[in-house]
This record gives structure tokens, C-alpha cells and sequence, in this order.
């Protein structure tokens, strides 16, 4: 099985249209020979985007462990919640020393949901200092920003600052709610920005729709979408291999498909956007 690979828009860099996100097992404490085989099997199947979080429990150490001899081999990323420069240079700290690295490939502003977090981060003494810092330093190579919420503000943030990449949730719910497909990704493509989905499938409530026949649909629908990767955390093994099955066999939706899944998760896309964790 070989797993497509597209640019990360302006970077130029590669990366595999499936990434390991930081979630699933790794979001824990206390298993790392679990993690350990996760990731060590993500990467034998060629995945090399690889995603975390200062927020993610064990989920940079399980890296900084799995990774040691094989650095080169991903693109890694993580995130700060910090919403001030200080707290934010505190976080890379930690996340390079968890990781067992000298630089991340990606640093992203984790997670802005509110105008109240925009005026901290992008004023005097914000979390944005600290990542410009960061990357006239060498220990970031690109910033990016994350959005989870509102599709609105992420876009302001955009607006704002030019960001390297942008991650959002991309599933056929998204639609039928506040959607960042419609209101965000528009100006990231105009922005030449890297597009990184998440929340493929929904947080893993999508099997909970009546009719729920499996998880491939949905993937094909996020990377029928105008994205450079997509990342998904995993619980074992098995999700992994299968996920990376479904990425390599990835065909594009037509058009009647698209509107085919968006109507049937469509009944349920504002419970399922209530879970937006």
C-alpha cells in the first residue's frame, strides 16, 4: 500500500494525504509500549505527518520516545494553547523537550474560539510573538492555527497574520452547521496556505448515525476537499492499518456522491457538530 502524497500548500513540502493525529491512545497516560507500536506501525506504513499538542496528555512524549531514530523520516507538528508570549515559549520548551527534538517542522496557535483570544494573542505581549521568535530562531520552521469553533473567527485570524497552515474540521456535518469548508477554506486557498482536516469522523460519532455502514466515506469525503492532509487519531493497530488502506485506495467522490452523504448525515449534522471537543 502506498499513501498519496500532496504539497502542504506554500511550504512545499510533501506530506502523506493521511496524517496520525495526536488523539486516540496517544491523548493518555500510562501506555506507552501501545504507543510506541502505534506510531512505529503508522510509520512503516509510509504515514509521515505526524500531529500533537502541548493539551494532549502523554501525546508528545509518546513521540519524543518513538521517534528518536526516526525524526527524519516526519514531518511533526504540535500546538501551544497559550494565549501570551511567555506561556507560549514555555510551551515550545516543554514540547521540544517531550518530543526529544531541536525544532518542529509545524507550530500552531491551538485553538482560538473567541474575539476576546484574538485581541490576546495578536496584542502586545501575544502568543504570536512568540511564534514569529520561534521561527527567526530555527526551532519552528512554519506557524499555523488551528480552529475547532467558529469558522468566523478563525478566519479573522487569518485575516490577521499570515499563517503557513490552517486546521479545521472538514466531514459532511460541517455542511449543515457553521461551516469551514464554505467560510474558511476559500480564503486559505487564496492565502496558498497548507489545509489540514480533522474531525473526519466527528469524533468518532459518525458510526452512531442510523445507517452507519463504515468509516471509508467519510474519509473520501474530507480528501475530496480541497486539503493537503487529513489527520485522524487512532486507538490501536487496526485502525491504523484500515485507515491507511482506505488513504491509499482514495478515489475522489463525484458531485451526486457528495450530496448523497451530506443528505444522509444531514438529520443529524447540528447534534453531531454539538461535539466539537
Amino acid at each position: 500500500m502506498t499513501i498519496p502524497k500532496r504539497t502542504l500548500g506554500r511550504t512545499g513540502v510533501e506530506v502523506t494525504h493521511l496524517g496520525l493525529g495526536g488523539e486516540g491512545i496517544l491523548r493518555t497516560f500510562g501506555n506507552e509500549r501501545e504507543a510506541y507500536a502505534l506510531i512505529n506501525r503508522a510509520l512503516d506504513l509510509g504515514i509521515t505527518y505526524c500531529e500533537s499538542a502541548r493539551a494532549y496528555s502523554g501525546s508528545e512524549s509518546y513521540y519524543g520516545q518513538a521517534l528518536r531514530e526516526r525524526r527524519r523520516e516526519v514531518f511533526l507538528t504540535s500546538k501551544s494553547h497559550a494565549r501570551d508570549r511567555k506561556g507560549a515559549l514555555a510551551h515550545l520548551h516543554e514540547t521540544l523537550s517531550a518530543m526529544r527534538t531541536d525544532h518542529l517542522d509545524l507550530w500552531q496557535v491551538h485553538d482560538i474560539r473567541t474575539n476576546r483570544e484574538i485581541e490576546t494573542v495578536f496584542g502586545p505581549g501575544g502568543a504570536i510573538e512568540a511564534f514569529i521568535e520561534a521561527r527567526e530562531q530555527g526551532k519552528v520552521r512554519y506557524i499555523g492555527i488551528t480552529g475547532h469553533e467558529n469558522p468566523f473567527i478563525i478566519k479573522e485570524c487569518l485575516e490577521r497574520f499570515d499563517f503557513d497552515t490552517v486546521l479545521l474540521p472538514v466531514n459532511p456535518a460541517e455542511s449543515r452547521s457553521r461551516s469551514f469548508l464554505e467560510h474558511v477554506v476559500p480564503l486559505a486557498l487564496e492565502k496558498e496556505m497548507g489545509i489540514i482536516g480533522m474531525k473526519v469522523y466527528l469524533h468518532g460519532f459518525a458510526s452512531r448515525i442510523p445507517g452507519y455502514a463504515g468509516m471509508e466515506p467519510f474519509l473520501r469525503y474530507a480528501l475530496t476537499q480541497p486539503v493537503s492532509t487529513v489527520v485522524i487519531g487512532c486507538d490501536d493497530l487496526l485502525q491504523v492499518e484500515e485507515n491507511v488502506r482506505y488513504a491509499a485506495a482514495f478515489e475522489p467522490m463525484t458531485a451526486e456522491e457528495v450530496r448523497e452523504i451530506e443528505g444522509f448525515v444531514a438529520p443529524y449534522a447540528r447534534q453531531l457538530m454539538y461535539y466539537r471537543p
